[in-house]
């Protein structure tokens, strides 16, 4: 079989991880490292790139170190990352210029209101599967180079890199300028039909193509790293939610899978078509291997496990995360509470930009259990309204879900996940299945595992929970959520 590990770098939103595997999918050893997040303006959000890759590297070596291994026995590489987050570095000392605009950054829903309004969300729609909206990279490249002349010019000049995370991180290792296909399908400027960068949609956006990295397969050997002393192959580049998506198994058309991390992401594998979307969800890449394509159907949540940081880091309401569930259980409803934690506006599948959050039913009995169960809550509501467009958009009706990321470990939530939804919700044996992914994909390219078939076995699920709730109560429930969605809608105009 040769080497014995893969080494997946999980380099999310709030923190970068890096994960060992042994051959049987078994977590041989980890290391976690949070970072700054820089708050600009309201509703902005940026990172330093230089505090990702270093953030990233040093949870790498101490991987290694903990583990005790020696380096030449990792057989690859793959890297899994926060998407949508834009950066600009110089080509040729691979410097930042900028600060990274991170996903949930909102400062360019003007921008995307008037390509809206100049008639080109149809076009757009058809050849990325994406929507209008300041979530994705295009528009975030548009405002920097109109912002900074300089940089335009030095871009139209071929001396400064685009990268998504991924590219970022790849580059650092490498040196080379690379992507795949999950992370360019996020762009807006990537053709999902043609598989190319898209000529026109760069022209609308005004966006120099010298910027863009080159596109390969999601399991791919995009070059090798010294930063062990042994040269070791980065075989996989893979967005986060895609890459649980294959961390689930799910490779079958109608798979579904929910990752509660930061956001909250739903995917639905669609097989080897994309499937447009009538209902507020996004058409994106799965993945991209064995010279096919596989598409599926996407819907986000902006604010998922952000909301238990904002009651712990905020308002104070709990000292960590984990105290949530304690604190939740301690009343057994809401008293009919609901927060809307549209903070940076809603997802799918509403696609709000200038919505905001929003607390509803606050009477003098409210306590901060009902507060902290009612934030827990809305995860799962919002999971539900992305769940139920997805049945409507691809004509299944979904029998259960694949529940995985940190936020699943909270059994309150996945109980009422699973009473709102009404149908079983399968917790991953490991909720580390973003970093599996991308240690499955990279493990591919060298033969560390044979084929997806050997998968199954690893993928075992750890904890099912059944609905309890009966019909009546479902949508009592859901019809407050409902109400409440609409008067956080309903703000802006008030």
């Amino acid at each position: 079989m040769g080497k014995k590990y893969v080494l997946a770098l999980d380099q999310g939103t709030t923190s970068s991880r890096s994960i060992l595997f042994d051959h049987g999918a078994q977590i041989i050893a980890s290391a976690q490292e949070e970072f700054q997040q820089y708050y600009p303006r309201p509703g902005w959000v940026e990172h330093d790139p230089l505090a990702i890759w270093d953030s990233q590297k040093r949870t790498a070596m101490a991987v290694v170190e903990k583990s005790g291994i020696d380096p030449k026995s990792i057989a690859a590489i793959g890297i899994t990352n926060q998407r949508e987050t834009t950066l600009l570095w110089e080509r040729a000392t691979g410097k930042p210029v900028h600060n990274a605009i991170v996903w949930q950054c909102r400062r360019t829903v003007s921008q995307c209101e008037r390509l809206r309004l100049n008639g080109y969300e149809a076009l757009f729609q058809r050849k990325t599967g994406l929507v209008l909206d300041a979530y994705f990279s295009g528009t975030k490249i548009c405002w920097l180079l109109r912002q900074h002349p300089s940089l335009r010019k030095r871009a139209e000049n071929g001396e400064l890199c685009f990268g998504t995370v991924d590219s970022w991180l790849l580059y650092n290792l490498t040196g080379n300028h690379a992507t795949d296909l999950t992370n360019a399908s996020r762009t807006l400027m990537f053709n999902i039909n043609t598989l190319e960068w898209d000529e026109e949609l760069l022209s609308i956006l005004d966006i120099p193509a010298s910027l863009l990295p080159e596109v390969y397969p999601t399991s791919h050997h995009f070059g090798n790293t010294n930063i062990f002393g042994p040269d070791i192959p980065v075989t996989a580049l893979v967005g986060d939610q895609q890459s649980a998506l294959f961390g689930q198994t799910a490779f079958n058309a109608g798979d579904c899978k929910n990752t509660y991390g930061t956001g909250c992401f739903m995917l639905m594998n669609t097989g080897e078509r994309p499937v447009t979307s009538s209902h507020g969800l996004l058409t994106t890449i799965a993945w991209g291997m064995h010279n096919q394509v596989e598409y599926a159907l996407e819907g986000s949540v902006f604010v998922a496990g952000a909301v238990i940081q904002w009651l712990r880091d905020e308002l104070q309401l709990i000292k960590t995360a984990e105290e949530s569930e304690t604190i939740a259980s301690l009343v057994s409803d809401t008293g009919g509470v609901y927060v809307v934690p549209a903070f940076v506006g809603l997802g799918a599948p509403h696609w709000d930009m200038r919505a905001q959050g929003t607390i509803c039913g606050l009477s003098r009995g409210t306590n901060r259990s009902h507060l902290v169960r009612a934030a827990l809550e809305s995860i799962s509501f919002q999971s539900a309204d992305v769940l139920h467009a997805m049945e409507m958009d691809s004509g299944i009706t979904i029998p259960e879900l694949r529940a995985d990321g940190g936020a699943s470990a909270n059994n309150l939530l996945m109980q009422h996940q699973a009473d709102v939804l009404g149908i079983p919700v399968l917790r991953s044996a490991s909720i580390e299945a973003t970093a599996l992914g991308a240690a499955f994909l990279a493990g591919l390219a060298v033969g560390f595992w044979e084929d997806e078939s050997d998968f199954k076995r690893i993928g075992a699920t750890e904890d099912r929970f059944e609905p309890q709730w009966d019909s009546v109560t479902r949508g009592e429930v859901l019809k407050g959520w409902k109400a409440a969605v609409k008067r956080t809608r309903s703000m802006r105009d008030e």
